[in-house]
């Protein structure tokens, strides 16, 4: 007598039931890359909101290392994103002379001033700040609808130069300007200058021009005050090969050139892409046709 063998029937889905992140086909990227590259922030607040469960893939809570392609279904915060391919993203930069009493960030709950009170709106995106300043430092902030450059100029691997004017109260010995560029151990690890110049002034009035190459928090002024002495003043005056230029003044945005925008995307190991105009206000569009007239940078190089 033979055994019957029992019919095996495939399991079907129901319409409604929510499916797994395309994580095995070849033209899949990271979820946060996606999501920096559709304008809603850097790739690293991405994460922070993936973590946080403020994502979903196809109608599932994604979770960190998914990986999506264009077919897939995600919303933030429970509304859909416009997914978009790198093709069809131009780049902006734009350049923000941030005054002192200003945060870098998008809401304060104490209703301070921020830096996205002054900026262009954009249609679909979001500008990305490129590394922050805090509230008591002033100068150049750089801002992206890119954040894939964003996340490779703020990233420490890249060693991109940010640049600084400071002001010190107190004594400075050559054996303090050794020290912090042969490196101080601070609470988060060593930080050093990779260089120091005296501008100029003297007394309580001293000021110097330092570089560092990574963004940590209260960096430039941590290593001061690691040698006893008082930053009174912090502005900064360079970001990789862009400088603060002179005829922005504070408060005010100037969109960076073609060239500029190459320049930074050089630096991030980035292709070049086209820069898309901005619509701009009169002002503005004169201050981008103007000839720059950036501040003392160290090791600036002349073209």
């Amino acid at each position: 007598m033979t055994k019957k063998t029992p019919v095996q029937h495939p399991r079907s889905s129901s319409p409604s039931a929510p499916q797994s992140p395309s994580s095995t086909t070849s033209d899949s990227e990271k979820l946060q890359k996606v999501l920096a590259r559709s304008g809603l922030g850097s790739r690293r607040e991405m994460e922070g909101y993936i973590d946080a469960g403020l994502v979903t893939v196809n109608g599932r809570v994604a979770q960190l290392g998914d990986r999506i392609t264009s077919r897939d279904q995600v919303t933030f915060k429970g509304r859909p994103v416009p997914l978009k391919a790198e093709e069809d993203l131009p780049r902006r930069v734009i350049m923000y002379s941030k005054p002192e009493g200003e945060l870098v960030t998008r809401k304060d709950p104490e209703g301070r001033r921020t830096v996205f009170d002054h900026l262009p709106r954009l249609r679909g995106e979001r500008w990305i700040a490129i590394g922050r300043l805090d509230i008591n430092t002033s100068g150049l902030l750089l801002l992206t609808n890119d954040g894939e450059l964003a996340n490779r100029l703020m990233h420490p691997s890249h060693q991109v130069e940010r640049e600084y004017a400071v002001r010190v109260m107190g004594e400075v010995t050559e054996e303090m300007l050794k020290a912090m560029q042969e490196g101080v151990m601070l609470e988060d690890g060593l930080a050093t200058f990779s260089d120091i110049q005296l501008v100029g002034g003297e007394g309580i009035n001293t000021w110097y021009h330092v570089v560092i190459k990574e963004g940590r928090n209260r960096e430039v002024r941590r290593l001061w005050e690691s040698q006893g002495v008082t930053v009174s003043r912090l502005k900064r005056v360079r970001y990789g090969s862009i400088c603060l230029d002179k005829r922005t003044k504070m408060g005010e945005w100037i969109e960076l050139t073609q060239a500029e925008v190459d320049d930074l995307s050089r630096l991030a190991g980035l292709e070049n892409k086209t820069v898309a105009d901005l619509q701009t206000s009169r002002s503005a569009q004169k201050n981008r046709s103007s000839a720059r007239k950036p501040v003392h940078a160290i090791g600036r190089r002349q073209r």
